[in-house]
C-alpha cells in the first residue's frame, strides 16, 4: 500500500482529488507510484463487455491512467503530461477478480515520456500489453 503522503501527492497531480474521475468510476486503486514505475489494480466487475469479459477499453483506460501518472511524476512540479499515443494488444480475457497494471518507464525526456504497461489477472497471466507516450509541457 502506498504511503498516505504519496496518495496526497498523486491526488494533487490530478487536480486535487479523484472524485468524479474515470479512475474513481472504474475502481482503480494505486499500489505504487514513482516516475519509473506505477502499479495499480482495477476490478473486472463493472468494467466488462455485455459478454462478461473485461472490456478492452477498460484495459486501455487503466494503462493510460497509470502511464500518465508516471509521466506526471517524471515531469515534476509545474508541468503536465498529456497522452498523445497509446496502443494495446489484448492477449486473453478476464471474467472476475482484479487486473493489475504495471507501467515501467522506457524513455523520460524533457518533452516526451514513454511507458510500457503490462496488465495481468489474479493468476499472474498476461491480459494486455500497452505502450503510452505522453507529451510533457509547462502547466498552462
Amino acid at each position: 500500500m502506498p504511503d498516505p503522503e504519496d496518495l496526497t501527492r498523486l491526488a494533487a497531480l490530478h487536480g486535487g482529488d479523484y472524485s468524479g474521475t474515470l479512475a474513481e468510476s472504474m475502481g482503480i486503486e494505486f499500489l505504487e507510484a514513482t516516475a519509473e514505475r506505477v502499479v495499480a489494480r482495477m476490478p473486472v466487475k463493472g468494467n466488462t463487455q455485455p459478454y462478461g469479459l473485461l472490456h478492452g477499453g477498460a484495459s486501455c483506460a487503466l494503462a493510460e491512467t497509470i502511464g500518465s501518472t508516471g509521466a506526471m511524476l517524471h515531469a515534476g512540479p509545474g508541468r503536465v503530461a498529456v497522452g498523445i499515443e497509446i496502443n494495446a494488444t489484448h492477449h486473453r480475457s478476464a471474467r472476475s477478480g482484479h487486473v493489475t497494471g504495471v507501467a515501467t518507464r522506457l524513455h523520460g525526456g524533457r518533452s516526451l515520456a514513454t511507458y510500457d504497461i503490462s496488465i495481468t489477472d489474479d493468476e499472474g497471466r498476461l491480459v494486455c500489453t500497452s505502450r503510452l507516450t505522453c507529451m510533457l509541457s509547462d502547466t498552462p
